[in-house]
């Protein structure tokens, strides 16, 4: 997957400005594509150039100009083809795993650190999964919502990232468990 389809996908709401682009990202987009917001200003520019996104300049009094982006059916139709391509596997390449692999070569603190930083994390994301996933269905439970929400692609991807964060939490807190217990056993020897 490309940075590209992942704005198109985000822009589907509505136009919006890249500042609000990237807010969507850092609440939405990122449990399942990361960018900065340089990248995505960058990846905006070639979205227009390519033709599809369309910007409009919109004049402000008291504040900078602001450009505003809407999908166009080209782009549109672009995220039609990426759908319809086969997904490639997900993998994960985290460097904290890399760390607990290597435990018993290296200091156990720092890991034990690294691993409830992590789940402490973990416990903030799923807090904000939990105030997204309410605010989209609103007043509807979650079955009604999935069954006649309006957009519901979004409320989808949140809960794949609730998923994926309550199983981070989860490993994070098992992990250091054991490896308090391992020390407390070794250090008993």
């Amino acid at each position: 997957m490309a940075l590209r389809h992942a704005v198109l996908a985000a822009l589907l709401d509505g136009e919006c400005s890249g500042y609000q682009l990237a807010k969507a990202f850092d609440i939405g987009v990122a449990n399942f594509w990361h960018a900065l917001p340089q990248q995505l200003y960058a990846e905006l520019a070639k979205l227009e150039k390519d033709g599809l996104v369309a910007g409009r300049q919109v004049v402000q009094e008291t504040r900078p100009n602001k450009r505003l982006f809407r999908v166009t059916d080209a782009g549109l139709a672009e995220l039609e083809e990426f759908a319809a391509a086969v997904s490639k596997p997900s993998f994960i390449r985290d460097d904290l795993l890399v760390k607990v692999q290597a435990v018993d070569h290296i200091g156990i603190a720092p890991v034990i650190e690294q691993v409830e930083e992590r789940a402490t994390a973990a416990e903030a994301r799923i807090e904000l999964f939990g105030t997204l996933l309410r605010q989209m269905r609103g007043a509807a439970d979650e079955e009604e919502f999935l069954l006649r929400g309006e957009r519901i692609g979004p409320y989808l991807t949140c809960m794949r990232g609730l998923a994926f964060e309550r199983d981070t939490r989860d490993w994070c807190l098992r992990i250091s468990a054991v490896l308090r217990e391992r020390r407390t056993v070794h250090e008993k020897r």
